[in-house]
């Protein structure tokens, strides 16, 4: 882009007032923001350090002096100090240089210094805060209640976070500028929303949205004795309403104690995390907001005679507020795009900028209100809307209008009218009109997006636009794209396998990766000569399951394993030992080098022993945290990102692949014990209390018909799909599993069932270096299933089955069903299922493993599967195998499948009684199975050897 549209113009143009500027996907945003920039310090009587331009991430920084060198008479050198920044820099920033004493506003008797470092590794002050919060519970007891409510206290630490995002913060004494009242929530705003969702559908003929969302009112809940029947919440039979005053009564909660004990967490965390000498990025907002309300001879020094914001989408209350407090004139110009806002998990506020007027209203009331901190006039506000599209064809930006009104799931209603009304339509500036938009779909989407990849290749029906021009496509063209980092992972390794170029770009998983599970082996072994070091190290070697477990049982390891173990034990860190284990498999790329970082970092910032660093990794792989690793396999390459990590990107072809249901949108929500929300303020899903000379872990009913009540973030999910959509320029594909989701099903577009067929690709591959280990001929156990027991004749003579690919997603739907809960049953068999589920009062297991060790024939010999479920009752187990079977034809041969439980689950309870049977969820019936004897099993084993 060389020169401005009508639109960017007269943004540039307009260098005084307030401006709120709708910038659309590809509309050229960073370019019209840097040349304004460029255009306001050519002034003569302005200066760069009169101008602060607030970007997003410090990459987007460096790009935008870039651009504005490019186009002003100041040099690379003269903008180097110039404000252009994050607001997390700006904030550091302004506590270096005058922040010393900021602490002593919130009664805390520390200081903030030049050595006071900010902590960016989320894993490592997690750490941190596990030894914070080990010291607080022993120092107050009275809070013993609520640890025990709380499943895992680091859960803390995001709600503190939350908190300082919305400019919640403790005192010594109480709250900061009254804001006790955000946490007391506000009545009158939740009575709108109880009552909006509460109206009769269908002209009054329908019950309410919320008496609906109700209806699974205490399934899977302990409350406690004082609960509210279901009636009383619901309203009786035949009512198509909630009873209005069910508002107040799920509302009025005594909090006092909760607030009393967030309020102690989170001042003495602030003092914790200071005399450890760091902040988080939270906390380096928090500090610099009170600096500036407090201090007003500050404010007026450091503040700024223009203000510009860009991704103001992505922006959270309280840097609203601190823009409000540097902006020293009413030269305010806030940049953004509300169908991109997809940033709430960090606490973004989308209402920042589709309500801007009224809150700009409201927070400038709110800093005023003791003392006169904005000056300036709040009107007139400017609009521009920024709608020439220099990305995407037309086609795709017309069909992408579509996910923003598009349903997220059965039970998602969207206001259509209101949605459309809001959305400023673009216009492409494409020279080629030449778009595929397409769906494919089959249960192995893996392998189904890879021979798509290879189709698209070469092929004239995708050619891409370049300088004007059509030209065949490349594997570098295209970018696979997900909702969530697992498929992306999944996708790799498959492609791996068949040598098709293809590299992961962003944030991943890095506890999750190789190079740290083999870490982690070996810290095992070295401290404790652990059995789940020795097998990850064994199978890394090429042994197999069968041959890992006899070493194991023998406890007789190669000698160049041992030889190894003694060589890392004389090192005397963990970094060295870290450096020689990848060293020894040859792992020397980007993940390796930023997890050596990492361990080194949290080891040196804490009192961690080796053991510590062990749980620490482990808590690594169980949270799936993410660090950003690039990583590339090469030029010419397929790029696999997820959607988030895409934001601001552009590819030729995009691919928005694991389009599948509870995957996108993803299934389960909060399940924190303390939880944050407007306009419900702070509430205890959890409770720990004694019924009955009990004490147990209650669910709180009243959190439980107040979450009912608040949207469930759809809305953001129709924004990812606009996101990813808009991310392509030439064209555009979806891929789904056999459970396509509900947004593909919505589009329109029609579903094409790909048959894979992937080739093998002429990429060199490059071979990963392992211990070279001789590996033994087999010794140990044969293994089997329970199904190399059964007949397969039984099941030829059977054309009015479901097929598998039912069975399994009806498996998936019983072991959602338990876990999550919140999960809608699709069909008559999974309703079956769930009244089934509903009826059991024991505990719940799904999907365990069990190993049936036997000698057969002199022969060591395993058998080993999965239990559908077990029920675990005081005095009973029970087995049950679910089936989608139309009859019970095959019954004997499941006899033999659910023998094998039987005789494993026997052996885990000894003193109970264990019963297996079979649920037939086509009838919604349980049959009882009599399972063989264990003789009689090592005998089927014997028939087929």
């Amino acid at each position: 882009m060389t020169a401005s549209n009508d639109q960017q113009q007269d943004l540039i143009d307009s260098k005084r007032g307030i401006h709120v500027v709708d910038a659309g996907a590809g509309t050229g945003k960073t370019f019209t923001v840097t040349r304004r920039y460029a255009e306001i310090v050519d002034q003569d009587d302005v200066e760069p350090e009169d101008v602060l331009l607030v970007t997003f991430t410090n990459n987007a920084a460096t790009e935008m002096k870039d651009r504005i060198v490019a186009h002003c008479d100041y040099g690379m050198r003269e903008l180097s100090d110039a404000p252009i920044q994050t607001f997390h820099s700006l904030c550091h920033d302004i506590l270096m240089e005058h922040g010393f004493e900021a602490p002593t506003l919130l009664g805390i008797d520390d200081r903030i210094t030049g050595s006071t470092r900010v902590l960016e590794d989320e894993n490592v002050e997690k750490s941190q805060f596990r030894e914070f919060i080990r010291r607080f519970s022993d120092d107050h007891p009275e809070y013993d209640d609520f640890f025990r409510a709380v499943t895992e206290p680091v859960e803390l630490l995001g709600l503190l976070n939350q908190l300082a995002a919305k400019g919640v913060f403790p005192t010594a004494d109480g709250w900061y500028r009254n804001g006790e009242r955000h946490l007391d929530g506000d009545f009158d705003a939740f009575r709108e929303v109880f009552d909006e969702l509460n109206q009769p559908r269908n002209d009054g003929n329908k019950q309410s949205e919320l008496r609906s969302k109700l209806g699974g009112y205490g399934n899977d809940t302990c409350y406690l004795p004082d609960a509210p029947e279901e009636d009383e919440i619901r309203g009786g039979w035949g009512e198509k309403q909630v009873p209005a005053a069910v508002a107040r009564l799920a509302f009025d909660e005594r909090r006092a104690d909760l607030k009393n004990f967030v309020h102690d967490v989170y001042h003495e965390y602030l003092a914790f995390a200071l005399s450890r000498n760091y902040l988080n990025f939270s906390f380096l907002q928090l500090f610099a907001f009170v600096l500036l309300c407090d201090d007003h001879r500050l404010r007026d020094d450091v503040a700024f005679e223009y203000v510009m914001i860009d991704e103001f989408q992505d922006s959270s209350e309280i840097q609203f507020k601190l823009a409000l407090l540097l902006a020293d004139t009413n030269n305010v110009c806030v940049v953004g795009d509300w169908k991109q806002s997809i940033y709430s998990f960090q606490y973004a506020a989308v209402e920042n900028i589709t309500e801007f007027e009224s809150r700009l209203d409201r927070f400038v009331d709110e800093l005023n209100g003791d003392h006169e901190r904005v000056s300036w006039a709040t009107r007139p506000i400017i609009d521009i809307e920024l709608v020439e599209n220099y990305r995407s064809t037309q086609a795709i930006l017309d069909f992408s209008e579509h996910s923003l009104v598009t349903p997220a799931a059965s039970t998602d209603d969207v206001d259509e009218a209101t949605v459309r009304d809001r959305i400023v339509s673009l216009s492409s500036n494409a020279a080629c009109e030449h778009s595929q938009i397409e769906a494919i779909q089959h249960e192995d989407e893996h392998e189904a997006v890879l021979t798509k990849i290879q189709e698209i290749v070469g092929n004239d029906a995708y050619q891409v636009e370049e300088d004007g021009d059509l030209r065949l496509p490349e594997y570098g063209d295209i970018a696979v794209l997900t909702r969530t980092r697992d498929f992306g992972r999944e996708l790799l390794s498959v492609a791996e396998t068949y040598g098709l170029p293809m590299a992961y770009d962003g944030g991943i998983e890095l506890f999750r990766s190789d190079p740290a599970k083999l870490l982690l082996a070996w810290l095992r072994i070295l401290e404790s000569d652990a059995e789940r070091g020795w097998a990850v190290v064994l199978e890394e070697a090429g042994y197999t399951l069968d041959e890992v477990e006899h070493v194991l049982d023998s406890e007789e390891y190669p000698a160049n394993m041992q030889a190894f173990k003694s060589e890392l034990a004389a090192l005397e860190t963990v970094g060295g030992v870290a450096r020689r284990v990848f060293s020894q498999y040859d792992y020397d790329g980007a993940d390796a080098d930023v997890l050596l970082t990492t361990i080194q970092s949290v080891h040196s910032a804490t009192t961690l022993t080796r053991g510590d660093l062990i749980r620490f990794v482990e808590r690594g792989i169980e949270d799936g945290s993410t660090h950003e690793v690039h990583a590339s396999a090469g030029m010419n390459s397929v790029t696999v990102q997820t959607i988030h990590a895409a934001k601001g990107l552009e590819h030729p072809i995009v691919v928005l692949a694991n389009m599948n249901s509870h995957r996108f949108p993803p299934s389960g929500g909060n399940g924190n014990a303390i939880t944050f929300d407007d306009p419900i303020g702070l509430r205890q899903r959890k409770l720990y209390a004694d019924d009955h000379g009990y004490p147990h872990v209650h669910d709180n009913w009243r959190s439980d018909v107040l979450r009912k009540c608040l949207p469930r973030g759809y809305d953001e999910e129709r924004r990812l799909l606009y996101v990813a959509m808009t991310r392509a320029e030439s064209h555009l594909v979806f891929a789904a599993g056999e459970s396509p989701n509900a947004f593909i099903e919505a589009l329109p577009v029609d579903i094409e069932d790909l048959e894979p067929d992937v080739r093998e690709g002429d990429s060199s591959e490059t071979t990963q270096g392992h211990l070279q280990i001789s590996v033994p001929t087999p010794d140990g156990p044969v293994g089997h299933s329970p199904h190399t027991l059964m007949r397969d004749d039984v099941f030829e003579e059977v054309d009015d089955g479901r097929g598998t690919a039912f069975g399994t997603k009806t498996h998936e739907f019983a072991e959602r069903y338990v876990l999550e809960g919140d999960v809608e049953p699709s069909n008559d068999h999974e309703r079956h299922v769930k009244s089934f589920l509903d009826s059991l009062d024991g505990e719940l297991r799904v999907e365990e493993d069990a190993y049936l060790p036997l000698t057969v024939d002199g022969e060591r010999v395993t058998i080993s599967g999965i239990v559908d479920l077990v029920h675990i009752r005081p005095d009973t187990v029970e087995i049950i195998d679910f089936k989608t079977d139309l009859g019970r034809h095959a019954e004997d041969e499941y006899r033999k499948q659910l023998s094998v439980y039987y005789h494993v689950l026997n052996d885990w309870f000894p003193d109970r009684d264990v019963t297996t049977g079979i649920f037939y969820t086509a009838e919604g019936r349980c049959v009882d199975i009599d399972p063989l004897s264990l003789s009689k099993v090592a005998e089927l084993i014997s028939e087929i050897h």
